[in-house]
C-alpha cells in the first residue's frame, strides 16, 4: 500500500507540471547510401533503411533506433535488422560546458551466430562549445568478437554552423581487447542541412584497418573492404 501511495503520489506530481516542460517525444525515419559505424559498414556497402524513437523529460532520455543491416549474414547468421536500445541524462556542469553518461545496447534479434554479436555499452562525455569528446566502454563482448569484455571506443567531434549548414569533423580509435589487430582508428567529416525537418547529409568516412595475411581484417564474403574510403549520402526526416 505504502508504495502504491508513492507511485500515486509521483503520478499526481508529474501531472501537475506542463507537458512540455518534463515530457516530449522525438521521431525519426531516413535511409543511407551505407551504414557506416564506426567508420565500418554494417550493410555491406550497401543502402539501409533506418528510424528511431525519442523520449526526454529534463535531462532525463531514453530511446530506440533500429537499422538494416547484412554483416550478421556476412557472418553466418541470420538477423537482418540492428536494434539499438539507450537511456541516460544529460546536464550542464557550467556555462558552456555539459555533460552526458548513460548505457546502450545493440540487438540483434534471430542472430544465430555461436559467439553472440549483442553489445552493451556504458558511456561518458564531455561537451565544450561545438566539441564533444566521448569514452565508450563494452560490459559485454564487443560485436561477437569473443572475450572482448572491456573493449573501449574514444572519439573527438565538432559541430559547427555555417550559415544553417553543419560540419561536423569527426576522429576515433576503436580498442578490441582481446584482438588487437582488429583495433583501429577512423575518421569522417559531414555536411547537412535541415529543410523543415527533413535532414540531406554528406560523410566522407575511412577507417585505417589492418590487414591479416593479405586479408582487410574488416571485409565482405567477397573480400571487399569494408573500411574503405567512401562518401555517404544519407536523407532523414525528423517529426
Amino acid at each position: 500500500m505504502k508504495k502504491a501511495l508513492l507511485g500515486i503520489s509521483a503520478i499526481v506530481a508529474l501531472a501537475s507540471l506542463p507537458a512540455a516542460s518534463y515530457a516530449q517525444f522525438a521521431f525519426n525515419v531516413g535511409a543511407v547510401s551505407d551504414y557506416r559505424y564506426r567508420g565500418i559498414s554494417q550493410s555491406r556497402l550497401k543502402p539501409a533503411l533506418q528510424g528511431g524513437a525519442d523520449f526526454t523529460a529534463g535531462g532525463l532520455y531514453l530511446g530506440a533506433w533500429a537499422s538494416t543491416i547484412k554483416w550478421i549474414k556476412d557472418a553466418g547468421g541470420d538477423a537482418g535488422v540492428e536494434l539499438d536500445l539507450y537511456g541516460g541524462y544529460k546536464g550542464a556542469i557550467s556555462e558552456g560546458l555539459a555533460y552526458d553518461v548513460g548505457v546502450l545496447t545493440y540487438q540483434y534479434p534471430g542472430h544465430d551466430l555461436a559467439v553472440s554479436p549483442v553489445t552493451t555499452e556504458i558511456y561518458g562525455a564531455l561537451s565544450f562549445g561545438p566539441a564533444t569528446l566521448k569514452y565508450s566502454h563494452s560490459v559485454s563482448n564487443l560485436f561477437g568478437f569473443a572475450d572482448s569484455k572491456n573493449s573501449g571506443y574514444l572519439d573527438l567531434s565538432a559541430t559547427f554552423d555555417v550559415d544553417g549548414i553543419l560540419l561536423t569533423p569527426h576522429v576515433g580509435y576503436q580498442k578490441v581487447s582481446g584482438s588487437s589487430d582488429y583495433s583501429y582508428t577512423d575518421v569522417s567529416f559531414g555536411v547537412s542541412k535541415d529543410f523543415s525537418g527533413l535532414v540531406v547529409s554528406a560523410t566522407a568516412v575511412y577507417a585505417d584497418t589492418k590487414k591479416i595475411g593479405g586479408a582487410h581484417t574488416y571485409a565482405g564474403p567477397s573480400g571487399k573492404n569494408h573500411a574503405k574510403a567512401g562518401v555517404v549520402l544519407g536523407v532523414k526526416y525528423n517529426f
